[in-house]
Order: structure tokens, then sequence, then C-alpha cells
């Protein structure tokens, strides 16, 4: 069973991951289950306490996520040379521990313990000045080392003189130049010789344009310095590689260091992230027993908007094991469990919890059976998930468990079910484990009522809007109001008072005061079937006209015979002497019936077939023939 997404824990750790800023800490969050160590639970609350008074006196603490840290050690550890890039990162981290000392550094003034957790922070300052003082903007610095300096000096000096050359060929062969300046080719100074021109410049080809009538060519005398410029940066590349290979060899040297920082970090990431969410759900501090009660203050759903959910007072231990609450469907049973057992749950993981006070025990666990179930994938129907649900439970529930069950026994016969339901509870009873049930059952109510250690109690609501009011009252037994809400809510009252009839008989419907007048079931019109029309036209002609029949043809007023039915166009045909016509019913007129005419189960083809045709006809329905069935139609 998902206890968690059933009492809906699973929302509360996606609003508590958004608080978290590491990858780590939201990992850490989602996989968060109960602390079964009294004393780790207590530090836990202590340290979501003291994180919401941080965050109240200095504001947010400067976290960051630094995920990509860990791939950068892994690099460093092999050996591998650093990117500047990745440098910067380590450099960035380095800024996060001292300002996040710094943060905790000023919690001190408070006596707050949490800040003493910057002791466990190292800045590596070394490690820090070596960074910025080599990498700058993404690259080696110049002032990396003394010989980076001077390479690159000498580089741009270098190039300067290239240039310099290749413009003074350039303005000493004016009308030998395609264009009036340089230009680069395959990273080497060239100038925009015309073709025709070629021999008059020494030096190499190195491209030529689309047309082909202008060379690209390297001046001989700027070869030599493009030689040296080769050389130049040759030397450069190996003294950044040795600049960068040193920086990551003092990385990979804090290493463990810095594996450390990350750890606390993630560690105060995901006990501020508590302190957030505290504040976020205006929470407070719970406070711990192991006597096995649980007391809560005007308690809230925190996922419920809190201008408008009506607190809950709610007491369990001591002298009562198990609460039994009846009410009506809209009173917010459902809500008032889930409430109790969530606010337990989240005390339990350390955060804390939206009451005014709490004290709650410890639990080793938490079981419940709220809604239906149903899986149609697993052929489960309502009640079949209920009832494994609930031997589950019933299982695993001890003396130190906290169990709520909503709806005992429904999604099956009433009586059977009733069974069922204070069965269930026997049996809770004897686990020992605290346990919260809602139910309909009036026997259920009469259960809890003689049995010791179990209460009613009911939840209220307000009669005149119908809307849940959460309060819930402990040694009094409920009822459901089915008849009032669904009166309130507009059913007709003769379906009440045959509701109320079937379920306790004529007199209580007879002096049943209804809240709404006499009314009736107004119904809507709705969408319309489109049908397609029977032909009775064409069935009260079929039985008009029957071969054999005798017909007066007009307007000839000829007498024919009808041979043919009549088809669904209206058409029928009629034998006249010598030939067979088709022709509409209207122009026909029954003249004598084929009844008065012809003995009953007369062969007609006597009449409209040939003797050939008959003969042919009698073959085939004895045999196989060849024979061909030939028409003896006179048009």
């Amino acid at each position: 069973m998902n206890i968690e997404k059933q009492i809906e824990f699973d929302k509360i750790k996606d609003i508590w991951s958004t608080f978290a800023v590491t990858d780590q800490a939201k990992e850490n969050i989602h996989g968060v289950s109960i602390c079964l160590s009294e004393t780790e639970l207590r530090k836990q609350l202590k340290d979501t306490t003291d994180a919401r008074d941080l965050i109240e006196k200095l504001g947010t603490p400067p976290l960051q996520n630094l995920s990509e840290i860990k791939d950068i050690l892994l690099i460093a550890q092999k050996g591998d040379c650093l990117t500047p890039y990745q440098l910067e990162r380590v450099e960035i981290m380095l800024v996060a521990i001292r300002r996040l000392k710094a943060y905790l550094g000023r919690g001190k003034m408070y006596t707050n313990s949490l800040a003493y957790y910057d002791e466990n922070l190292d800045d590596i300052p070394a490690l820090h000045e070596e960074i910025c003082g080599k990498i700058r903007n993404g690259a080696v610095d110049d002032y990396a080392s003394k010989e980076l300096r001077q390479i690159r000096n000498q580089l741009i000096k270098c190039e300067e003189q290239m240039k310099q050359k290749a413009e003074q060929i350039l303005r000493s062969h004016k009308d030998c130049m395609a264009d009036s300046y340089c230009t680069y080719r395959n990273g080497r100074i060239c100038l925009p010789v015309k073709k025709e021109y070629k021999l008059k410049i020494t030096g190499s080809v190195i491209d030529k344009s689309s047309t082909g009538s202008t060379l690209f060519i390297e001046p001989s005398g700027v070869a030599k310095y493009y030689e040296e410029l080769q050389l130049l940066k040759i030397g450069e590349e190996n003294e950044v590689h040795r600049i960068l290979y040193t920086l990551s060899a003092i990385v990979s040297a804090s290493i463990p260091v810095l594996h450390e920082n990350l750890a606390m970090i993630e560690k105060l990431d995901f006990i501020f992230s508590k302190g957030k969410l505290s504040l976020d759900m205006d929470a407070v501090e719970p406070t711990i027993n192991t006597d096995r009660k649980i007391t809560l203050t005007e308690a809230r759903h925190p996922l419920m908007d809190k201008t408008l959910a009506v607190p809950l007072q709610f007491a369990i231990g001591e002298n009562v094991q198990g609460i039994v609450i009846t009410g009506p469907n809209t009173g917010g049973k459902t809500v008032s469990i889930k409430t109790v057992m969530l606010t337990c749950v989240m005390a339990q993981c350390g955060l804390h919890v939206t009451c005014k006070q709490a004290d709650i025990c410890m639990n080793s666990s938490y079981l419940c059976d709220i809604g239906d179930g149903q899986n149609l994938s697993e052929n489960l129907s309502t009640f079949s998930a209920h009832i494994t649900n609930v031997l589950e439970v019933l299982r695993e529930a001890n003396r130190d468990s906290l169990v709520v069950m909503d709806e005992l026994g429904s999604g099956t016969d009433p009586t059977e079910g009733m069974g069922i339901a204070i069965a269930i509870l026997e049996e809770l009873r004897k686990s020992g484990a605290l346990f919260l049930a809602t139910t309909h059952y009036p026997e259920v109510k009469e259960y809890a009522a003689k049995t010791a250690h179990i209460v009613n109690a009911r939840m209220t609501f307000d009669k005149k809007t119908l809307n849940p009011t959460y309060q819930m009252v402990i040694g009094e037994a409920g009822e459901s109001c089915a008849f009032y809400i669904a009166d309130r809510l507009g059913m007709p009252n003769e379906m009440l008072k045959a509701a109320i009839r079937a379920a306790y008989g004529e007199d209580a419907a007879a002096s049943y005061q209804f809240q709404t007048p006499e009314n009736g079931l107004t119904k809507r019109t709705g969408a319309k079937l489109s049908k397609t029309k029977k032909d009775n036209h064409h069935a009260a002609l079929s039985d008009k006209y029957k071969i054999g029949d005798s017909v007066m043809v007009y307007p000839e007023k000829k007498i024919g015979i009808v041979c043919a039915p009549i088809n669904e166009k209206g058409v029928l045909r009629v034998q006249l002497p010598n030939k067979k016509i088709w022709i509409n019913h209207k122009r026909i007129k029954l003249h004598v019936a084929a009844t008065e005419l012809y003995p009953e189960d007369y062969d007609f083809s006597i009449l409209f077939e040939t003797v050939e045709n008959r003969k042919k006809r009698h073959d085939m329905q004895r045999k196989y023939t060849d024979a061909v069935l030939e028409s003896n139609e006179i048009d």
C-alpha cells in the first residue's frame, strides 16, 4: 500500500523539494521516511527550528547548486587536466563556501546551534587565490606566469611586424593588387594579387577567388614572421598547459576537503529547506512523546487554504485507543483522519506541523485504508480492494502503530458490511494500535459506545450552507443527515418520502418536516435521437397486392394478373395478354383477389413460365444440371 499517496505526503514532499537548492537535497527529500530513533528525531526537529530561526533573522542562506563540481573533482582525481571553465566552477564553489561560512558566523550572535556548522566548512583560501590569480574570463590570464606574459607580448609584436610587412608590400605594388587591403586565408596573411601579376610578387599562393582572377599570395618577407609566430604559439600552449596542470594538481590535493564541503552544503541545504517549508506553511515545532498519546490543537490540513479551513481539535491516547467517527458525507470525516495521520508523519520526519500546538507520539508504522482502491487492470472491485488492503493493515498493526480506516465495511451488502466493520475494529483493538475509523453504520456506533477504550466522535457541519466545519466532537455519535442534505439540495418531496418510508416506515415518512416546499423533478430537454422511418406504406401495399391477383390497369382498363410483388419503389409486375409490364401501383386496381380465383398452394409458375423453364427448374431442385433458365417475357 502506498501510504504517502493515500495521505498526500507525496504532495508535501513535492512542495518541500522546491525549497531545496542542490540536487542531492532534493533527492534526499523524496527519499525521507519516518525516524524511529527518539534522540535522532529530537535533533532533526531542533535543526528545523534553528533553520527557521536563522532565516527569520538573517534572511535566506546563500546556498548554490554545485552539481557540476562532482564531475570536475572526478576528472581532477584521475589526474586529467582541468579546463579554465572547470577551474572557475571550483572557484565559484569556494566563494559559495566563504559566503555560507560568513552567514553562519553571523548566526552565532543568536546562540543558534546550527550556526556552528561553519566550523565544518573550509573555503581553502590558498586554492582560491591560485585560481583567481591565474584564471580570468574563462582563460588563463596573461599574468599567470612571467614566461606566459613574455610569450604573449612577443606574439603581439610578431603579429604586428607581419602585418606591417604585408602592408608595405601592398603599398609598393598597388597596380598588381585586386584590393587595397590585406586578408587572411587559412590563418596566413595574404595579398590579393591579380592573376596576371602573380610573378611580380614573390611568395606562396595560399588561395584564389571563386572566379580565379585573384590569387591570395603570402609574400616571402611575411612567411618568416609566420614561422616565428607558430613557434611562439607552441610555447604559449605549452606554458598554458603547464599552468592548468599545476592548478589541477592543487585541486586534486584538495579533493578530500572539497568533498567534505560538498556534503556539508547538501546537508545544510536539506536542513534549511525544512525551515523554509515551516515558514511557508506557518507551522510550529511539535513535541514528541513515547506515551502513546496524540494531542492536536487547531490542526489544519497543510494543503488546504489556511484562511478557509476550520481548525481541528483532536486527542487520543491514555484511556482512548480508538475513535469511531460518524457524521454526514459533507462533514469532513476523511479530511480529518488524513489531517491527523499526515501531521504525525510530518512530525516523525523532522518537519514542523500546521497546528497551534501538537504533542505527538512516535509510531513504528503508519497504516491506512483510504479510498476505494478499485483496479480494473487487476480485476479488483471496490470491496475486494478494500478487504485486501484491510487484511494487509491488520497483519502489520501492532501496539506501536497508528491506523486510519475510511468507510469501514463499505462497498457490499449493508448488513454484511456492518459485521465486517465490527470484526475489523475488534481485531484492531486486540492489536493495541491507536486507530481512527469512519463509518455510517448505527451498529458500529453502538459497538464503540459499549466497548472499553473505544469512543464515538462526530463531525459537525453547517446545515445552512452544507459546508464542512471540520469540527470533531469526541464522545458523541453523529448521524449521516442524508435525508436532510438531499432535501436541501432539491430532491423532490415525493422521492424523499419514498426513501424515508423504505428506511424507517410509513410513520417516519408522515412525520418528516421538509425544508423545501413541495416540488417536482424538472426534466431538462436533452439531445434527440434520429431514427430511420419504417416503410409501413410499402408493407401495406405488399399485403394489398398478391401474386395471382386479377387487377385492372388504367387508363387502358385492361385486365391483368400480378406476377411479381410490389417493390420498395411502389412498382409491381403484371402479366397482360402476350406481355409482362412493370407498372406503378397507383395505375392499377384490384379486380379479383387470387384467393377467389385459385385454390390454396396453387403453382403460379404454370401461368407465368414456359414448359421448358418449368422442366429445367424441376431438374435443378432434384439434381445437378447445366441447364439455364430462359426468360419468357414478351415485351
